[in-house]
């Protein structure tokens, strides 16, 4: 029997069913682009198993919305872009940094397997957090959304970050664990123990989501 606690006019979800109703659920695929996806071991596995949660969702009618990095100009990148693409690049000074993902560029481009469809929108980020100078957190509440489903890469990179901020911001974000890939095998699977230990997240496969979706 499904129970739902109460507390003072508020549902307060506790189950997957509970949290993940079609009307007040989104869909956030995060950084599913062809020059990151390359980088991950298991992209064909994510792939497969976000185009399904992608496709329950379109079902259901529930609320998608696509996340990808993109990267500015390197004359425009402050002290924080700088040091991050420095480290990422091994680059042993600014100047041997280029710009990776430029909007335009075919690498930044999601791939042709979860295109976004009609009612969808491609948010474009400069940071990990999906939430962080994006629009993302004002089209959630402006809908009555309160859920946030995550699939994408990468676990270690980006989904944990995008997590804690959305439980930050009041919304019960569920991570989709077989539609998302890490970078990093161990850095991923540390991720997840560190989101459950937390104790804000949700965790399930798309089949479950599917499921209830479908009822």
């Amino acid at each position: 029997m499904r129970t739902v606690h109460r507390h003072r006019g508020l549902e307060v979800p506790t189950t997957l069913a509970e949290a993940c109703r079609p009307s007040r659920t989104a869909l956030v695929l995060y950084d599913l682009q062809d020059g990151i996806l390359r980088q991950i071991a298991e992209r064909h596995r994510v792939l497969a198993r976000a185009a399904a949660l992608l496709q329950a969702a379109r079902e259901a009618a529930v609320r998608v919305l696509f996340v990808r990095h993109v990267t500015l100009p390197v004359e425009l990148m402050g002290v924080a872009q700088m040091r991050l693409w420095m480290s990422w690049q091994r680059a042993s000074g600014p100047e041997q940094v280029v710009s990776p993902f430029p909007p335009d560029a075919p690498q930044s481009q999601i791939v042709a397997e979860v295109a976004p469809g009609p009612g969808e929108a491609v948010l474009d980020k400069l940071t990990m957090s999906a939430f962080e100078g994006t629009p993302v957190a004002y089209v959630l509440r402006d809908c009555g959304v309160t859920t946030v489903v995550l699939a994408g890469v990468a676990l270690e990179i980006g989904i944990e970050p995008t997590a804690r901020h959305a439980a930050d911001l009041g919304f019960v974000p569920v991570v989709a664990t077989d539609a998302c890939g890490a970078g990093d095998t161990e850095a991923g699977l540390r991720t997840l123990e560190a989101l459950r230990f937390a104790g804000d997240a949700l965790f399930c496969e798309v089949q479950a989501l599917r499921e209830i979706w479908q009822g």
